[in-house]
């Protein structure tokens, strides 16, 4: 493997006493070379990430370092008096952990090259247990600061940090840990990096009444505000808190990026610098070899052909909004104000919903960082008849809005949800942020509320299932993957769900006849199934396909189908423990079917990268068939 090209061994390990605020001259100095040295690793193998096309999340990691130092410093020199952990809520921020685990001799430099890729045990996120050197798991915003105020209590005698940020400070269960924390005395150490600077926009205007000081004075915890790249200043603060018993929050103003040509002040600095970023940063500094490296990373490609799919490919989670836009277009302005609310949980890039918000700003509000209220909001808007709530964010996160979508559902609220990211594709954030547990959403009782899950197969299947469910009464939860999805094809060649093609809610649509036995999919596993079953068909294995694009509706007529067949087989990407697959089996006992079946879905955590998390889980082609294969012999 090639050799880390920046010189890690220049990392001078000191220690600091925080019984002494005022660093020396040598120790200002140390510190300084050392964040100086740690920023350029940072931008480098985050670059890495950028150069072979799975993201990487630079200016978090970034920004932080210098209280990192620090606080590696006052590790080393009182390691009895703190939890020598760098807990970190804002989990975009995974560089950190892997640069200190790599300092202190767990994980070797060259594998930091391999950042995010498949198979590198370094994912998106913090995984204990995955990466050696990793102390904790993260990943969603507002969760780790509950969690260390446990580990603080746990550790009476100790200071705990938690490294924070103005975006994961306005999630909901950090007002509740900083309740708890100032009620039981908690010491715990926040260190907030405040850029004013997230995903979609800065809080100071979409949330224009929200101060992260002001907000944390009121729970009753001290605060202690400065300049984060004033060294002696943030140090003598972080001193001040650990001479100071309780929970205290140490709020760093800086920018985004600070330092960084082009990105420095910017939203863009969130997620990956660009390789060009990263070369003239890493040119300027001098390090030849780091930019040779960028320049000489090879990109890896999915290099199988699909059979039964276009060249052509659609990323739903945007076509989502394109056909939103289309039905509020065919509406009057007043209209749309009046009955139509969408509230967006700064991922609107992500989600399609900077699409509605180009067309149509008077129906669009940015709710930031805060989902679940958000979702609460778009459902009190959609109480009354004829008004329609819109939201949406990652799929991962519906798991944190189950509360609030059966209070919705009691309500009798109109709520359209959008959950991207649905499933494991392209997923090289990995497993706290795998959308697998969708089918949570539908919690209602049998006599109750209607609640429909729909999760089209492609770009032309989505826009003709929010044509037809969008007016429609009640929660709709319409699904879509992060990675782009072919469009599918008929047996003669013909795009599938083109032309006048009409989405019916709770009708399951054969996408293949087969004598020998079903596949029942959906998503973006439909095509990888089609795959299958085309070369099964090739082989001498009339395998048939269904696309079950209403997930939580049986539909009689196919169930009679299929039930009919040698065997059925399920395919998904969701939870192999919560997902289509645990609920099938039943539906076909029920009836009185007993053809033989199996089900295939996310069993395993992910191994980062893009594609390769299907064939890791065994949902790729290849897995489907050796499947079929067995229920079939």
């Amino acid at each position: 493997m090639t050799a880390f090209p920046i010189d890690l061994s220049a990392y001078q390990p000191i220690t600091l006493n925080p019984d002494n605020a005022t660093l020396t001259n040598e120790q200002r100095e140390v510190l300084k070379a050392n964040i100086q040295l740690c920023r350029d690793a940072i931008v480098f193998f985050t670059a890495t990430g950028a150069a072979r096309g799975v993201g990487g999340h630079t200016g978090g990691p970034y920004d932080t370092v210098p209280e990192v130092m620090i606080l590696d410093a006052l590790f080393r020199g009182s390691p009895d008096k703190f939890v020598p952990i760098f807990f970190d809520e804002a989990g975009h921020r995974v560089a950190t952990q892997y640069l200190m685990a790599t300092l202190e001799g767990s994980l070797p430099a060259e594998q930091l090259m391999r950042y995010r890729a498949a198979g590198s045990t370094l994912p998106g996120h913090p995984e204990l247990g995955l990466t050696p050197g990793v102390k904790f798991s993260s990943g969603r915003l507002g969760h780790m600061w509950p969690y260390v105020n446990g580990v603080a209590l746990a550790n009476p005698g100790k200071t705990a940090f938690c490294l924070g940020s103005d975006g994961s400070q306005q999630e909901g269960n950090d007002a509740e840990a900083a309740r708890l924390a100032v009620a039981q005395h908690i010491n715990v150490k926040l260190l907030i990096d405040d850029n004013d600077v997230t995903i979609a926009g800065n809080p100071s205007q979409y949330l224009p009444g929200f101060s992260v000081k002001k907000t944390l004075e009121g729970h009753g915890l001290k605060v202690l505000e400065g300049d984060g790249e004033d060294i002696d200043g943030l140090y003598a603060r972080i001193c001040e808190a650990v001479n100071t018993p309780g929970p205290i929050a140490i709020i760093n103003k800086r920018a985004m990026c600070v330092g960084i040509e082009g990105l420095e002040g910017s939203n863009h600095g969130h997620d990956v610098i660009s390789v060009k970023g990263a070369i003239a940063y890493l040119e300027a500094r001098g390090h030849t070899a780091a930019v040779e490296n960028l320049q000489n990373t090879v990109k890896p490609k999915q290099d199988y052909t699909f059979l039964g799919v276009s060249d052509k490919s659609e990323s739903n989670r945007n076509v989502f909004g394109d056909a939103v836009v289309d039905v509020l277009s065919g509406m009057s302005e007043s209209d749309r104000k009046n009955n139509v609310l969408v509230v967006d949980s700064d991922l609107e890039g992500s989600c399609g919903l900077h699409k509605i918000r180009a067309a149509h700003p008077e129906v669009f509000i940015s709710g930031g960082i805060q989902e679940r209220g958000n979702l609460s909001a778009a459902a009190g808007f959609g109480m009354a008849k004829g008004k329609q709530g819109i939201f949406a964010t990652f799929s991962a996160f519906l798991e944190m809005c189950i509360s609030e979508i059966t209070m919705a559902r009691l309500n009798y609220s109109n709520l359209l949800c959008h959950f991207s990211h649905a499933g494991i594709d392209d997923m090289a954030d990995n497993t706290c942020h795998f959308g697998i547990n969708n089918l949570f959403a539908d919690n209602g009782l049998d006599d109750g509320y209607e609640t429909r899950l729909y999760f089209p197969a492609d770009g032309h299947q989505m826009r003709a299932c929010v044509k037809a469910v969008f007016n429609n009464p009640g929660l709709r939860f319409i699904f879509s993957t992060r990675s782009q999805v072919p469009l599918l094809l008929d047996s003669s060649g013909n795009e599938l769900y083109a032309g006048d093609y009409t989405f019916t809610p709770g009708k399951d649509e054969v996408v293949r006849e087969g004598t020998a036995g079903y596949i029942v999919s959906f998503g973006e596993s439909l095509y990888r199934a089609l795959d299958a079953v085309e070369r099964l068909k090739q082989e001498g294995l009339d395998v048939g396909l269904i696309n079950k694009s209403t997930l939580n509706v049986v539909d009689e007529t196919t169930m009679k189908k299929i039930g009919a067949a040698p065997f059925v087989l399920v395919v998904e990407s969701f939870n192999r423990r919560t997902g289509l697959g645990s609920r099938f089996g039943s539906w076909l006992l029920e009836r009185g079917f007993t053809p033989k079946f199996a089900y295939l879905g996310t069993h395993e955590e992910g191994c980062g990268g893009l594609w390769e998390q299907f064939p890791h889980q065994g949902i790729d082609p290849v897995g489907i068939m050796k499947a079929v294969k067995s229920l079939a012999a």
